[in-house]
């Protein structure tokens, strides 16, 4: 009896134990992604603030630039 008492005991101890590591764990990585998500945004805004101001041509989107760039590249690359 007083064994089942002891282990019905840690059941609990270890339930409420995982169940706060969890509350932690989903904090931590929640805010992680939050300031992960701030500085890619931060980056792509920048990026294409540059490509808009010293890489596009006459009439070219951002959007056209980078995909002419990336193909340009890859054409070196090819080249090589």
């Amino acid at each position: 009896m007083a064994k089942s008492k002891l282990v019905e005991a840690n059941k609990k101890i270890e339930h409420a134990v995982v169940e706060g590591y969890q509350k932690i764990e989903d904090t931590v990585v929640g805010g992680y992604k939050k300031i992960e998500n701030g500085v890619v945004d931060g980056y792509k805004k920048i990026e294409d603030k540059f490509v808009d101001q010293f890489l596009t041509k006459d009439g070219e989107t951002v959007e056209d630039a980078k995909k002419r760039l990336q193909q340009e590249k890859c054409e070196k690359r090819n080249r090589m």
